[in-house]
């Protein structure tokens, strides 16, 4: 059995139980004068909490196929107890405990007639624990019959771990523990399993069922032989008694389906004298709303509230029916970038010129940056100033460096009025030269600071 496709279809129905519970809950538009009924109105009317105890007969092998690395497979005693919570009427979670012991052995021949030539004889594993936690799925709640069903089918899927001690037996009858040290193994199963249970009182059940256990491993037996994993299962009877106050009943044995079902046929005859008085009311506040909806001019506004009747079509209105006041249209000024523009800021990156290995600003630059600073203040340009160094220093500090020279120029023309917001200043440091830094000439070419306007 591919137990992937369980678990994928249990975790779909854990997903949708809480949206499904959220619909059932939403109040209906005419709540607050007729009663509805809900499918489940909630758990705190039940019993919820229930403990079983139960024994049957431990095997090496699963319904599905496969009796392990051993040809004859031997019934043993086995014994259980869980603790169940009832989430929804179809669905709980369980935590299970199993102990006993599995073996088996090789005196079944083999489909050639022979029997199998394997070092081992027999094994017997003491299963000391299995602890697994499994999500119960009530199949056969709902019909349309009974309000509370006596008999259900059900399914469970989960996951735990199991703790056991192996001991195999060799072919000269001499037995060993598969681990030299006895320990336990511990090892990861997967339950899949199904059963019966009839409802005796509102405080006991009998419970028939079997269950599948998938192990992550092949050491169930103490005999690692070919590629699949092991598996046991375990088919038991047993008693389950549930917890709570005297006089709730089993949420598990509730049909919602049907106890609705009842309701609504009960709230017949008041849903219809609702209809009758309501089909009223609306008679009288049709002729109402026909006064207070009644628009003459069209605008959106009712007659009854309109304080400006007859504003022409199309006409935008306040609330009161009066016309709004026409917004001026504000006509956005395209700016015009000309040359002479860019010849004032060519000339302002020729002579900016900055003290030797600082961000200082030599006085000669001052008259050609105010040029530009006040076509920038005229016009409302933007600016990017973009610093650039030679490769002489370190590549850390020359990029420092170029980001405070562009930084100390857009201080000198926010010092002149420029707005900072419409000035980005960038430094590059020595990764953008437009010279070699081979000559001094080239050096010098490529310490400077760009202007882009626009």
């Amino acid at each position: 059995m591919n137990t992937s496709i369980l678990w994928r279809a249990a975790c779909l129905l854990l997903a949708t139980t809480p949206m499904m519970s959220q619909a059932q809950d939403q109040p209906s538009a005419t709540s607050a004068a007729v009663p509805t009924a809900k499918l489940f109105s909630g758990p705190s009317d039940y019993k919820t909490w229930s403990i079983g105890v139960n024994g049957g007969v431990l095997a090496p092998v699963a319904a599905t196929g496969g009796s392990n690395d051993f040809t004859k497979w031997k019934g043993s005693a086995g014994y259980g107890a869980y603790v169940k919570y009832q989430i929804l009427h179809f669905f709980a979670l369980r935590a299970d405990y199993v102990g006993g012991k599995l073996q088996a052995d090789n005196s079944k021949e083999l489909g050639n007639g022979s029997l199998p030539v394997r070092p081992y004889k027999s094994y017997e594993t003491k299963l000391n624990w299995s602890g697994t936690l499994n999500a119960v799925f009530n199949i056969t709640t709902v019909n349309w019959l009974f309000r509370e069903n006596f008999v259900q089918l059900y399914a469970s899927v989960g996951g735990g771990l199991a703790g056991y001690k192996p001991t195999v037996t060799r072919n000269d009858n001499t037995s060993f523990p598969y681990k030299a040290e006895d320990k336990a193994i511990k090892e990861l199963i997967i339950p899949v399993g199904a059963g019966l249970k009839f409802k005796l009182s509102e405080a006991v059940n009998l419970d028939l069922g079997y269950t599948m256990y998938y192990t992550d491993g092949d050491n169930l037996d103490g005999y690692n032989y070919g590629p699949n994993k092991d598996k046991y299962s375990y088919g038991y009877a047993g008693l389950e008694f549930a917890l709570g106050k005297k006089g709730k009943k089993q949420l598990q044995w509730s049909n919602p389906a049907k106890v609705m079902y009842d309701e609504l046929e009960a709230q017949k005859t008041t849903l219809a004298a609702s209809l009758d008085a309501a089909n009223q009311n609306n008679a009288r506040l049709t002729a109402d709303v026909d006064k207070l909806t009644k628009d003459s001019d069209g605008d959106g506004v009712s007659d009854f509230f309109d304080k400006c009747p007859g504003t022409p079509a199309n006409t935008k209105v306040d609330g009161s029916g009066c016309p709004l006041p026409v917004p001026e249209v504000v006509k956005e000024e395209k700016i015009v970038i000309t040359e002479e523009d860019n010849r004032l800021v060519r000339e302002a990156i020729q002579n900016l010129e900055f003290e030797f290995a600082k961000a200082s600003i030599k006085p000669s630059s001052y008259p050609a940056l105010d040029r530009v600073a006040e076509l920038l203040k005229r016009k409302n340009l933007n600016l990017k100033l973009a610093g650039h160094t030679d490769n002489v220093g370190s590549k850390s500090r020359n990029l420092a460096l170029s980001k405070e020279r562009a930084e100390s120029v857009k201080a000198y023309f926010v010092g002149k009025g420029v707005n900072a917001s419409k000035i980005e200043a960038v430094g590059y440091g020595m990764t953008q030269p437009i010279a070699s830094n081979k000559t001094a000439a080239g050096r010098q070419k490529n310490r400077r600071v760009e202007f882009t306007i626009f």
